[in-house]
């Protein structure tokens, strides 16, 4: 059996520091933990827009930040790290991001099998009664045998 260790915020962020690059080079931050809801803040950055003549983020990157947040929902509710795999993952795009604004995530594992995880996640910028985005998502759990933090990292040039 697998140890089970309490997930907190500075672990979720080595986590996303270390085991997702793409997340490291966006700028996703760990804001909160939440009873077992991990909150993701990406800080708007002009690199990130979507359409330069409005300032608003690109829905990929919302995407994203959402897909992160549900994933660490997973690891919070196993109490462990694991390898896990997004098998489903539906978005509804409520509104447009808040150009110039931080985009915040939070999420829930609220179910649990042997083998899947489901999740729902909102995205906003300053009011998590705005949302900007809802979402559910599956994942399979122990996707691989490899930790996320076994890849290597390429050395700076």
């Amino acid at each position: 059996m697998k140890p089970k260790v309490e997930l907190d915020p500075a672990a979720i962020q080595q986590i996303v520091r270390h085991a997702i690059p793409h997340c490291r080079e966006l700028g996703v931050e760990v804001a909160d933990l939440v009873d077992g809801r991990p909150v993701l803040r990406l800080p708007w950055d002009e690199r990130l827009v979507g359409h330069p003549d409005t300032g608003v983020l690109h829905g990929g990157v919302v995407t994203t930040l959402i897909d992160t947040a549900c994933g660490m929902a997973v690891q919070v509710a196993l109490m462990r790290t694991t390898a896990i795999a997004t098998l489903d993952l539906r978005i509804d795009y409520l509104r447009p991001s808040t150009p110039r604004q931080p985009l915040h995530a939070e999420a829930l594992c609220y179910k649990l099998t042997r083998h899947i995880a489901f999740v729902r996640a909102k995205a906003w910028n300053d009011d998590p009664d705005d949302p900007v985005a809802n979402c559910v998502a599956t994942f399979m759990v122990d996707s691989s045998d490899k930790s996320p933090f076994a890849r290597k990292r390429k050395a700076a040039a």
